[in-house]
């Protein structure tokens, strides 16, 4: 297809708490990447950051902060911001630029510091801020609104605790086999049980971390991947970035309120459903295609839903997949074969580049212990503040 790009290199810099900045995590993984592709720096045509606002001015402009620190040698830059779909952004436009030709090479890098504690947001009084009033009105922190949206799940899907809990023992027990996973031990349901309280109904060990972390990755054109000896890479076939389509009818961060249903019937799936649907559509592929998924489990709950979301089950049924271990290691698609975000925390602009990473070495058949067997098709699901949609399938 005419729209694939080649994944040369994958990277990362270890997920945990550091104590360093940004930069120095973004280096590293970015510097990986490159030695995974074979390609030299001064080879890259392209540089595209995933912003942190975290970091300062050197987070708003993380393009050139990137391409400063690796060494100026003239290579394009651009910057972008988009909450926890940065990453998505940044491989969509690394993608656009080789597909336009104006670039071979690019190198997409996200990195990050983060706060202890949950995510707030930036200072200032802004009243026309959704994210800054769900704070200061209702106290909705990240976590109180997984917990909403967990009590939405068992009220209509009839969801438990034991449900969410098994999801954390499997994501667990795939970042213990994770080098650059944060936390590396397996949980049982029991200690997930007994872990504290946080939004009810959701405990400590149901929650996604805050991390520093980086990853990194090194996309070219198939021209160019051919020129430098790698006639069968991984690619990457469709990048989704869409956006809701009124009346939104699914409470969705940072919003406080849906839309209202009144006068305009809703659309046939929900944002999220959308989100996978387009990146499919645009592959040319359906779920029953995927090998694996990588999603964006901020709770266990919510990794229930990108289940229906993504369509590898029907509505209300994640739970069912999860117990019959379609979603498991060695299953029928498994899913967060990377241990997910349960296993890294979040560092916010590195994750959706993190998810493919994973799908890169699954792809190659070098994800080791983790290996799922004869994966050929990847996607990816994440969710950025504002309608930030963000799917990206890889094929092999």
């Amino acid at each position: 297809m005419t729209g694939e790009v080649a994944v040369l290199g994958a990277g990362m810099h270890p997920w945990g708490k550091w104590g360093r900045g940004f930069v120095e995590y973004g280096v590293v993984a970015a510097r990986a990447a490159l030695a995974d592709a074979g390609v030299d720096w001064r080879s890259v045509g392209s540089v595209v950051g995933a912003d942190t606002v975290r970091g300062g001015y050197p987070g708003y402009v993380a393009g050139a902060t990137f391409a400063r620190a690796l060494g100026w040698q003239g290579a394009r830059v651009s910057s972008v911001y988009a909450a926890c779909a940065s990453g998505a952004q940044a491989i969509s436009t690394a993608r656009t630029q080789i597909l336009a030709g104006m670039a071979d090479v690019v190198l997409v890098v996200g990195a990050d510091a983060a706060p202890k504690g949950f995510f707030r947001p930036a200072g200032g009084d802004r009243p026309d801020d959704p994210d800054w009033l769900r704070f200061r009105v209702l106290g909705a922190t990240n976590p109180a609104y997984f917990g909403l949206y967990a009590r939405r799940r068992m009220a209509v899907h009839g969801d438990t605790l034991e449900d969410f809990a098994q999801v954390k023992v499997k994501n667990a027990a795939s970042g213990a086999l994770n080098e650059y996973a944060r936390y590396r031990k397996p949980v049982t349901a029991d200690e997930v049980a007994a872990s504290a309280v946080v939004a009810d109904p959701l405990r400590l060990l149901d929650i996604c971390a805050t991390s520093d972390g980086a990853a990194a990755l090194v996309l070219s054109s198939m021209e160019f991947a051919r020129r430098h000896g790698a006639p069968d890479p991984v690619r990457v076939r469709a990048v989704s970035t869409v956006t809701p389509t009124y009346p939104n009818t699914v409470l969705d961060l940072p919003d406080i309120a849906t839309d209202s249903a009144a006068a305009i019937a809703p659309a046939g799936r929900t944002f999220r459903a959308s989100i996978a649907r387009a990146a499919y559509e645009e592959a040319g592929i359906g779920p029953e295609d995927v090998s694996l998924a990588e999603v964006y489990d901020l709770s266990t709950a919510l990794e229930l839903q990108w289940y229906e979301d993504l369509g590898l089950c029907g509505e209300g049924e994640g739970a069912k997949l999860l117990h019959d271990g379609a979603t498991a290691p060695g299953g029928r698609v498994p899913v967060n074969s990377s241990g997910g975000l349960a296993s890294f925390g979040e560092a916010v602009p590195a994750q959706a580049i993190a998810q493919v990473c994973e799908l890169t070495w699954q792809l190659r058949g070098a994800a080791g212990a983790r290996q799922v067997s004869g994966a050929r098709v990847g996607v990816t699901a994440n969710q950025g503040l504002f309608g930030h949609g963000s799917s990206v399938i890889a094929v092999r």
